[in-house]
């Protein structure tokens, strides 16, 4: 249950927060050309909030998050008096029109910089990019366990992170790619992974098991790094910063041996005796475990204790100094996100990715609970993906709006208004089908 809300909280604060970006960009620059705003509301359907403003405009909250609008003083929506025509929207020059509709996507894209400037800025903890025993075409190049990837495709990584993106863009490219990686005594040396031969049928999952890198798992200390709220461990009055010496009167080693010995004990009996120590002094605690179902279905004992934190490598940047690495980071992550997304559409990577509110919401649970860094990261990618999304020349998006401009600019009048109907229905159509394809992917992660 805990989860679930959380899921759910964090589900609104990133949505209303790129939202409410998104839609003040077409707000800001509708008042600064003059054209009068009737509405602003984030979200759709039935206000749970209301006010009006001094400015004309009312502004609104409404109940269905998923999205949100602002409405313009439109002659073609309804009767307007004379005197007030000149701050219709429809009055404005293709130019202005095309500024207005561009400012939403173009809000999104910035709000991205700026996450990505304050992630910097604070510092995003990452796993240096160590490798693990390698198969497949990783070990055929000969990688081994304990390599440091220093550069992709001449293009240097300093966390997994960027070692992970950097690996699907050569599995969906399929195209051999020039590794230099550093040993465990420090030389460097090159290799080169054969990725040409992968089958196109394999989707960008499978292509990267077939390569055969993955993390090398630090071995964590059987310390408390976090106790868990509302947990057996937090009821019986474990700190973190405990170390976990024995269960039941026998020895842990590491964190992976205490998980084990949890496993082990308590499916004989969840009540369980545990040694620790804490400021040098050693103590028994009683611990009774509580019983999930596990991700494949199978019984676990759960006692609320979270392992330290061994991420080992730090992006971190001055206060200048991050904005350009801001920029570029947006800049890469759009390139890389629009390759992908060319890539969905010609069939040669998975519609599995695409991820409805469910998927969303439990992305950005996970991405809170790894600290604001990792929230940041995820509200900037959500927040370029809005933007990208709203670009494509889909009716009813930004991106159709813009379209239709655009031929208005080379033909030299309005497309007509049987056409923008036509689009419309067509819009709705593939908008529908997004959104269906959306929620099965949903629904195919939840059940079993």
């Amino acid at each position: 249950m805990t989860e679930f809300l959380g899921s759910v909280g964090w589900f609104v604060v990133t949505l209303g927060l790129l939202i409410t970006f998104h839609e003040f960009g077409h707000f800001w620059v509708a008042r600064r050309l003059g054209v009068r705003v009737l509405r602003f509301s984030v979200g759709f359907g039935r206000p749970l909030w209301r006010r009006h403003g001094r400015d004309g405009t009312e502004y609104v909250i409404a109940a269905i998050p998923l999205g949100g609008y602002v409405k313009m003083l439109d002659e073609r929506e309804e009767a307007v008096p004379g005197a007030a025509a000149a701050q219709s929207f429809n009055r404005q020059p293709v130019w202005g029109r095309i500024a207005i509709v561009a400012a939403g996507p173009l809000a999104n894209i910035l709000f991205a910089v700026g996450a990505f400037w304050l992630m910097f800025v604070i510092g995003k903890p990452d796993f240096r990019p160590i490798i693990d025993e390698p198969s497949g075409i990783a070990a055929s190049a000969g990688l081994r366990a304990g390599d440091e990837l220093v550069k992709i495709d001449g293009r240097e990584v300093a966390t997994w992170s960027e070692a992970t993106i950097a690996l699907v863009k050569v599995a969906l490219a399929r195209s051999d790619v020039d590794l230099e990686v550093r040993e465990p005594d420090g030389d460097l040396r090159s290799a080169r992974l054969a990725v040409s031969g992968l089958p196109r049928h394999l989707d960008e999952r499978e292509a990267l098991a077939a390569i055969g890198i993955r993390a090398r798992a630090p071995i964590a200390p059987a310390v408390a790094g976090r106790i868990v709220a509302g947990r057996p461990a937090a009821a019986a009055g474990l700190r973190p910063g405990d170390a976990i010496e024995s269960v039941n009167g026998h020895p842990v080693a590491d964190f992976r041996a205490l998980i084990d010995l949890v496993q082990t004990e308590a499916a004989r009996d969840p009540r369980l005796q545990l040694g620790i120590r804490r400021d040098g002094n050693r103590l028994d605690v009683a611990v009774t475990a509580e019983a999930a179902a596990g991700p494949d279905g199978s019984p676990r004992w759960l006692i609320g204790i979270a392992p330290p934190d061994l991420r080992d490598a730090v992006r971190r940047y001055g206060l200048l100094a991050a904005l350009p690495a801001a920029v570029e980071e947006t800049w890469r992550m759009t390139a890389t996100t629009l390759e992908f997304l060319g890539r969905m559409l010609v069939g040669h990577a998975s519609l599995d990715n695409v991820a409805g509110p469910v998927g969303i919401a439990q992305t950005a649970n996970s991405s809170a609970s790894m600290g604001l860094p990792w929230f940041l990261s995820f509200l900037a990618l959500m927040s370029l993906s809005i933007g990208i999304l709203n670009l494509l020349p889909i009716p009813i998006l930004d991106g159709g709006h813009l379209l239709y401009y655009l031929i208005e600019l080379v033909k030299g009048s309005p497309v007509s208004n049987r056409v923008m109907v036509v689009g419309q229905y067509v819009g709705l159509l593939m908008l529908a089908g997004l959104t269906g394809l959306a929620f099965y992917n949903d629904l195919a992660r939840l059940l079993p």
